[in-house]
């Protein structure tokens, strides 16, 4: 059995997309459905959900803008996703990396789904040191993140030198 065969194939790694696309908009729905834009709820003393919108990027980047900024970033996240599925159909027994890439492509889609939606993006999470907030954000900006994330575990773990000195096996 080849390897591609084991993993049962990169692009099984779509139902990682499918689900973060799913927890992102059942997410987005339910704080659409409980609060009122920036209404907020505490959960912890550094965590409120509150219901804020975003039409620019990540952190707010163009929110200001006139509004061409909604199809700057939509073109450019399918773009995107487009890209990241082709790679996804390219890969080999490279499951870490193939699950990152899925999760970034879930995220993308997560947002575009909002920007073609509503215009913009719903962002809830909020976390603050006393009155130092870091900028709010959602499940599929947090898919995107632990995807980046995972993509230099796996850069880092596939480059690690398999000789250790003077041409000895590295230990495991």
């Amino acid at each position: 059995m080849n390897q591609e065969a084991r993993h049962g194939g990169s692009l099984a790694f779509l139902a990682v997309s499918a689900v973060v696309i799913a927890l992102d908009q059942l997410s987005k729905y339910m704080v659409e459905r409980a609060l009122a834009l920036s209404e907020a709820v505490r959960v912890l003393p550094v965590l409120e959900i509150m219901r804020l919108h975003n039409s620019g990027a990540a952190f707010s980047f163009l929110a200001g803008a006139a509004g061409w900024q909604r199809w700057l970033f939509t073109a450019l996240a399918l773009i995107v996703s487009v890209l990241l599925v082709l790679w996804l159909r390219r890969m080999r027994g490279t499951p870490l990396l193939a699950c990152a890439v899925a999760m970034i492509l879930g995220g993308a889609l997560g947002n575009v789904i909002d920007r073609l939606r509503l215009g913009q993006v719903i962002d809830f999470i909020a976390v603050h040191w006393g009155p130092h907030y870091f900028p709010p954000f959602n499940i599929a900006d947090s898919s995107i993140c632990i995807g980046a994330g995972l993509m230099l575990l796996d850069t880092w773990i596939t480059s690690r030198p398999t000789t250790g000195p003077a041409g000895t096996a590295a230990p495991k």
